[in-house]
């Protein structure tokens, strides 16, 4: 009995051994899971802290340029009279382009191309008296010659011509990004930021002049008016570089709108469609057709999509920093495509036409999808811009 009893603690003692070994076992593995979960935390909010650093510091240094690209605006159109060179000519904006497009991003590569495209150009009354437009009504299509304003390059004009490193070539859509002499383009980066663009007199009244077809960004400087006259501005027999003739490189091969377009573009109706240039949410989704019917994305986004701007979680987007001088292209008022990045790795496009912002996809064979419309926060509301629009509505109607 005494032997059996000896056995059975010893039994007992055994495997209370081994339940401790496997409780002290457990109690590590768990510890040690623990502590590389902590680790791999630890890791990951180290990376999220560094890349929302590299997003803050993009995000300054792009608005440092932005408020230096603004004084220097300034600059252009308050000359200092005293010290102007003999080769300097004081040349002043007599008015100011009033457009449907908000930014640079969906602005029309060339004049002509979307007719819906249109815009109110308010001459300054301090330098042009009304009476200086009669007459231009009897005329359907003006020139009008205007400043690249948003130019990216404006501070170069400031340095010394040795200094200024301005580039000869540009790079051209048609070309696919291959470069060209810059006077074999009508790209804005020029020695003198000078453009020429020709569009549709609609009507007159007063001090502002209707137009449509046009190529120009809200808020384009204007230097001066000229009426088309066919017989010698219409050249018979004129010739253009093959590369030219390529337009089907920027011809999307087909626009559709989902039905969340629809009907987010009636909720907005409902609260922009009054101060809208655009009589109805028909015709408005028609200027929208007509934009996305060209490919709009610059030479780098049809490249390298995904280089441009990630928007995140809280709405906020950041522009990663792209060479500018790779970034160039013929493109008169377009800047890089606004764009988001999904979770499921497709990229959706954001666009700002009349204050409002319209996302779409579009896929590797060129077909658009219009996704959503909604009320855009990144341009302000301009009031005066959209009193002279009301006073045209009932004329285009």
């Amino acid at each position: 009995m005494s032997m059996a009893a000896g056995e059975g603690a010893g039994f007992k003692a055994a495997i209370v051994f081994v339940v401790a070994a496997l409780s002290a076992s457990a109690a590590f593995s768990v510890h040690f899971w623990r502590r590389k979960s902590r680790d791999l935390e630890s890791k990951v909010k180290e990376l999220e802290k560094s890349l929302q650093s590299s997003f803050e510091k993009c995000a300054a240094e792009r608005q440092g340029r932005i408020r230096a690209q603004q004084a220097l605006r300034k600059s252009l159109v308050q000359p200092k009279f005293d010290n102007l060179e003999v080769t300097s000519y004081p040349m002043t904006p007599i008015g100011i382009i009033h457009s449907c497009f908000s930014t640079r991003n969906g602005t029309p590569r060339q004049p002509l191309l979307v007719p819906l495209a249109r815009a109110c150009l308010v001459f300054d009354l301090s330098r042009v008296p009304p009476a200086a437009l009669e007459g231009l009504e009897q005329y359907s299509h003006c020139w009008i010659v205007c400043v690249f304003h948003l130019n990216t390059d404006l501070e170069k004009l400031w340095k010394d011509p040795t200094k200024s490193k301005f580039k000869a070539k540009v790079r051209v859509p048609r070309l696919k990004g291959e470069r060209m002499g810059v006077f074999a383009t009508r790209s804005p980066h020029r020695p003198c930021p000078i453009g020429l663009t020709v569009a549709k007199v609609e009507a007159i009244q007063g001090h502002m002049l209707l137009l449509s077809g046009v190529d120009l960004v809200d808020g384009t400087p204007v230097l001066d008016v000229k009426p088309y006259l066919p017989y010698c501005d219409s050249i018979q027999g004129a010739t253009i570089p093959e590369w030219l003739t390529a337009d089907n490189l920027l011809v999307v091969a087909s626009v559709s709108f989902s039905e969340n377009f629809t009907s987010t573009l009636a909720d907005c109706w409902e609260i922009t469609g009054k101060k809208s240039l655009y009589a109805s949410a028909d015709e408005f989704q028609s200027l929208i057709k007509q934009v996305l019917s060209w490919d709009i994305r610059s030479v780098s986004q049809r490249n390298r999509p995904h280089n441009s701007l990630i928007r995140t979680e809280n709405g906020k987007g950041f522009e990663k920093t792209l060479d500018s001088e790779d970034d160039r292209d013929e493109e008169p008022h377009s800047n890089t495509a606004e764009l988001s990045l999904l979770s499921s790795g497709k990229i959706i496009y954001h666009l700002i036409v009349e204050g409002l912002e319209v996302s779409y996809k579009i896929d590797s064979n060129g077909n658009v999808m219009v996704e959503k419309v909604s009320p855009s926060s990144a341009i302000p509301n301009n009031n005066q811009k959209r009193s002279n629009y009301l006073s045209w509505k009932d004329k285009l109607r």
